[in-house]
Parts: structure tokens; C-alpha cells; sequence
């Protein structure tokens, strides 16, 4: 049964309008904000329409959305018990800073995003008031207003999607509650591991999302590509070594042992034959038209994550002493294509 709280979604893009859809319909008193104006309207009448690789997930919602500019004054609307910031990592700080005066007395605002973002929001509104949420494998995209669509099964008992926890590892009611909520859309836990669950998600974000951005090839098609494919492993491994020096103890990567991910980076080849098995039997997993969330914003020509993804990982590599040249190269050719200098293209990182 859905719970009283009032829910606000900051940020109605794939992600949050997948879950604020599916909250939606779930019977809870959810607002989706956006700046999209098509989009919002969309979402009101005739409804959100969410689609996936069964039936079921194919169904229209008719939404409680806000256009952000018309986001009435505090006191008029809300105040919001949990407030999901889901905007992209550069955004972080004005989101926090737009969403606090609408934040409950006993509110707080949880990270539902990729990247580790849950500092900024908590040098906004305070760390009492901040919770961190992972979004394992969700693999949704938004190619059109109105629309979501997952590209990837649900995770079920096979895969939990959705890990919320408090920035000290401790199990509270909140993030019991927000585990609850989430329940209504996917797979969910409470963790007691954040920043490993943070780091783990990372590093799956750094394999993924700037190769398929820059080659301009879905996930499917990268994983095809011997070199697109293992250049994603060497990103990988470079990043457990900066989460291991930073004491995040790591979940599995893809599936993969992070153990074995480093190994295979570094040279193992019994290792790499057996993360490239891996990662060329996930194809199955996934539609061929997926592409992770960097990708979708390079074909849109929006502006990318890159810096709180793999240029995050440069910089602590750096505070660490650890050389992290694919990671740093990956960096160099998308901001190489942010300004227009090159083209997406796989001979884009045949130099990595």
C-alpha cells in the first residue's frame, strides 16, 4: 500500500520520469519537475507512456507534472517529505539549492543519479538531510517527450536495482521507506555500503558510457568490437585501483569479480578472456538499440557527465599517484568532440 509521504521527482528525465511514472501508478503523491515544456505537458494528458521488453511494462500514466519555471512558491505546493534530485551531475548543486525551501521540516532529498553527488546536496541542506540511492542496470532512454522506455529486463530476483543508503552506512526508517517506494518500480535494498555501491556503479559508468558515446555505437555494438570492448575493461580496471586506494570495497561490475577486471587490465589474459565471455553474453541482456545515458546526450548534443565520471576518477587517481592513461584519454577525445573538433567515431579511440 502506498505510503502518505509527499514525493517531489527534481529532474523528469529517463530517469525520473521512470520512477515517477511508476510511483505515479503505484498509488502515491508524486510531482514530477522538468524545464521541458512539451514534456511536462505530455506527461499531464494524455500521460507518461512507459515501455520495456515485456508486455506489462508497456502502459500510459497520466502525471502530477510541474514545469520548473511555473513551480508555484513554497507554501503553495508541498512541502515534500523525499525529494529525488535526478538531474544530471552538473545540476546537482542548483537542484539542491532550487528544491530546499520546498523540502519538509523532517525532509531530505535523495541522489538518484549517476556519479557520487550526495556531498554537494549535503553542502546545501546538510548531511542529516541527504540519502544516496543507486540505479543498478536500469538502462532507460528518452528519445521523445512523453516517452520512457527500459531497455534492459527487470531486475527481479535476478538483479536489485535499487540500493538506498545513509551516507554513514546506518539502516534508518528513511531509507527502509525509500527502499519501499522504489520496491514499486524495481528490485530494491537498503545498503550499508553506499560509497562501494557509488564507486561500483562508477566504474560501470565510466566503462560504458564515454565508449559508446564516442564511437557513436550502441552497448551491443561496442561489446562486438574487440578494441571498443576491452578498451571499457582498462577503463574499468584503472578505476577499481582508484576505488580500492580509497578503501570502497567493490560489488560485482557487469558481473564481473572487480578482482578479475583489474587482472584483465593488467595484462592477465585468462582474465580478459574471461571478461570478454562476459561482457559478449551480456549482448543478450539488452536491445541492440541501447545506448547509456552519455551516449543519448551526445546524439541530442547536449553537454555529457564526463567530468564526474571518468574525469572524476583522473582526478582522484591523481590525488592517489595512480596512472589512469585510459581513463585520462577517454576524457581527452570527448571533450574533443564536445567542441566540435571531431565526430563520434570508433577511429575516434583507436589511440587508447
Amino acid at each position: 500500500m502506498a505510503g502518505k509521504e509527499r514525493i517531489a521527482v527534481y529532474g523528469a528525465g529517463a530517469v525520473g520520469a521512470y520512477v515517477g511514472g511508476y510511483m505515479t501508478r503505484d498509488g502515491r503523491d508524486v510531482t514530477l519537475i522538468d524545464p521541458w515544456e512539451e514534456h511536462v505537458n505530455l506527461m499531464r494528458d494524455p500521460g507518461l507512456k512507459l515501455s520495456g521488453l515485456t508486455e506489462p511494462e508497456n502502459f500510459t500514466v497520466t502525471c502530477n507534472a510541474v514545469l520548473d519555471r511555473d513551480l508555484p512558491p513554497p507554501g503553495s505546493i508541498g512541502p515534500f517529505d523525499v525529494i529525488f534530485i535526478c538531474v544530471k551531475s552538473f545540476d546537482t548543486e542548483a537542484a539542491a539549492k532550487r528544491m530546499q525551501p520546498y523540502l519538509a521540516d523532517s525532509g531530505f532529498m535523495v541522489s538518484l543519479q549517476n556519479g557520487i553527488n550526495e556531498g554537494t546536496i549535503a553542502g546545501v541542506v546538510g548531511a542529516d538531510r541527504t540519502v544516496g540511492c543507486i540505479a543498478s542496470s536500469i538502462s532507460v532512454s528518452m528519445w521523445e517527450p512523453g516517452a520512457v522506455r527500459r531497455n534492459v529486463k527487470l531486475g527481479g530476483k535476478e538483479h536489485v536495482v535499487f540500493r538506498a543508503g545513509e551516507l554513514d552506512g546506518s539502516v534508518t526508517p528513511r531509507v527502509q521507506r525509500v527502499s519501499e517506494i522504489l520496491a514499486s518500480v524495481d528490485s530494491s535494498k537498503v545498503t550499508t555500503t553506499l560509497m562501494g555501491e557509488r564507486w561500483s556503479k562508477l566504474i560501470v559508468n565510466c566503462m560504458r558510457n564515454p565508449v559508446s558515446a564516442a564511437s557513436g555505437m550502441a552497448s551491443n555494438a561496442c561489446d562486438t568490437d574487440d578494441h571498443l570492448r576491452r578498451l571499457g575493461i582498462r577503463i574499468g580496471a584503472e578505476a577499481v585501483q582508484v576505488a580500492t586506494a580509497e578503501g570502497h570495497p567493490l560489488e560485482k561490475l557487469l558481473g564481473m569479480p572487480p578482482e578479475q577486471v583489474l587482472a584483465a587490465g593488467q595484462g592477465d589474459a585468462a582474465a580478459m578472456a574471461a571478461c570478454d565471455k562476459s561482457l559478449r553474453d551480456g549482448r543478450a541482456k539488452r536491445s541492440d538499440q541501447q545506448r547509456p545515458s552519455m551516449a543519448q546526450d551526445m546524439v541530442k548534443g547536449r553537454p555529457t557527465e564526463i567530468d564526474y565520471l571518468n574525469g572524476f576518477v583522473v582526478r582522484q587517481a591523481k590525488a592517489h599517484g595512480i596512472a589512469v592513461p585510459a581513463n585520462e584519454g577517454i576524457v581527452a577525445v570527448i571533450k574533443r568532440i564536445e567542441a566540435g573538433e571531431i565526430e563520434p567515431s570508433p577511429e575516434a579511440l583507436a589511440n587508447i
